[in-house]
Formats: C-alpha cells, structure tokens, sequence
C-alpha cells in the first residue's frame, strides 16, 4: 500500500494557525508535562525569523530575560504548541532580523505597523 508523504503531512498540518509575520510580537502558549501534570506555559516576544514549509515550518522568537537574549525554536505544527497570539504587527523589511541580537534596550524595539483607514469617497 503506497501511501504519498504530502498526505500524511497534510494530515498533521493544524488546520487554524494565527496569521503572523517577522517582527511581530506574539506569545506563544506551549503545553509543559511535569510527572503526571500538564500546564501552559507562554513564551512573549519578537518573530526574528520563519523557516521552512509545510509541517516542517518553524518559527523563532527572542525576547530579553534579566539582561539576556533568550531565543526559541518552535515547530508551527507542533502539538505541545497550543496557540500563538499576536500582540503587535511591526513593520519590517527584512526576511530574518538576526541583527536585534547585537542591539540592546530600545535599539532592540521593531516599529509598529501603521494601520490606515480607507478613505470614504
């Protein structure tokens, strides 16, 4: 019985994923096993990069902890990531922004995204 790769990738795809991009600021919901416990535990920060297509595409965030650039890899399609929600959309013009990880404090900060209302007319 043949059965095609993309298929069974289709299969463990998600079907809902938050619409986010580089530079946005989210917070990812990740679920964390203790012993016989399962909790949530969310990770805040920067969309430095995505990477990848498909069930193999991951995500990278960066966020400052007590002075120290703290960095993580996410598969999107990951089962132990619950959800992703988008705090800000910054505007950007790069594709990576490994650059943030030589600034620090406010050199750090990716710009928001403007939001224009359409014109009546």
């Amino acid at each position: 019985m043949s059965v095609s790769m993309s298929k069974i990738e289709k299969e463990q795809c998600k079907e809902q994923v938050a619409d986010f991009a580089v530079g946005d600021t989210v917070k990812v919901y990740t679920k964390i096993v203790e012993g016989a416990n399962e909790r949530i535990q969310i990770f805040s920060g920067t969309v430095i990069a995505r990477k990848g297509g498909g069930i193999r595409e991951t995500f990278t965030v960066r966020r400052l902890s007590f002075g120290y650039g703290v960095e993580k890899i996410f598969p999107l399609h990951s089962p132990r990531v619950d959800k992703i929600e988008v705090e800000r959309k910054g505007h950007v013009r790069r594709a990576k922004l490994y650059y943030l990880r030589g600034k620090i404090g406010k050199g750090a900060k990716v710009k928001e995204k403007k939001f224009v209302a359409p014109a009546k007319g």
